[in-house]
């Protein structure tokens, strides 16, 4: 089942969380801080199942983290905050965390939650799965010879438009910024406008959409990117 990351700088909390999860036949590391946390994922990657997050820690906040894990990991993310606002919980979910906690919470409910992540992401969810094909309402994409059928018809795309297209599927239902479609895709520093991706975007909706203005694979969320359709 992987491994659960826990970053807090409550050490207490923490060893109480770890000693939990590990109750449930899953292991657990801990890191006091983001800038360990980030270090860890970097040196252990594809170890995860899910990621619980503190907002505020005196290193890096939990949002700086967020945004650095969705650079290159879907992981599932649990974040925890001691403010009950609806502003920060926002603001973290358009930063792609899957769910929420607030302090002071029951165990009990933390454990329900994780279970429930870990379950959704690693047993439920196929895109997980490293497959040689991506089958959609529609549209099939082979990955291996890098080719798309949309209602059976060869879709012609270019390399970029390929990989993007890819990338948007495997993660589908999951919200992303330009700037980590730009790093995911390009593999490289955010170095593009804005514009470009959206232009990007506009090109391949005219490929494989049905109806480009009012689109059914990928979709526009207003002011934070793009998600592709879950329902595909």
């Amino acid at each position: 089942m992987g491994s659960v990351l826990i970053i807090d700088d409550d050490k207490e909390l923490c060893t109480l969380m770890k000693k939990c999860i590990e109750q449930e036949e899953m292991s657990a590391l801990v890191a006091n801080g983001g800038t360990e946390g980030l270090r860890l994922i970097d040196e252990n990657k594809n170890l995860f199942s899910l990621v619980i997050l503190d907002v505020m820690m005196p290193d890096i906040d939990g949002f700086q983290v967020l945004e650095k894990i969705r650079e290159t990991s879907n992981i599932p993310v649990l974040m925890l905050t001691a403010k009950s606002g609806e502003d920060d919980k926002v603001f973290g979910l358009r930063l792609g965390a899957d769910d929420y906690l607030t302090k002071p919470f029951s165990i009990k409910e933390l454990m329900a939650r994780v279970n429930s992540l870990i379950r959704r992401y690693t047993t439920l969810n196929p895109t997980f799965a490293e497959e040689d094909c991506i089958t959609l309402k529609g549209m099939k994409i082979d990955k291996v010879n890098r080719t798309v059928l949309v209602n059976n018809i060869s879709v012609e795309l270019t390399s970029k438009e390929f990989d993007l297209l890819t990338f948007l599927a495997s993660n589908k239902g999951r919200i992303f910024t330009k700037k980590q479609i730009y790093t995911q895709v390009w593999k490289d520093d955010y170095a593009f406008d804005d514009n470009n991706i959206m232009s990007f975007i506009s090109k391949l909706r005219k490929k494989i959409e049905a109806d480009p203005e009012h689109p059914f694979y990928i979709l526009t969320i207003r002011g934070v990117g793009y998600r592709f359709n879950k329902e595909a």
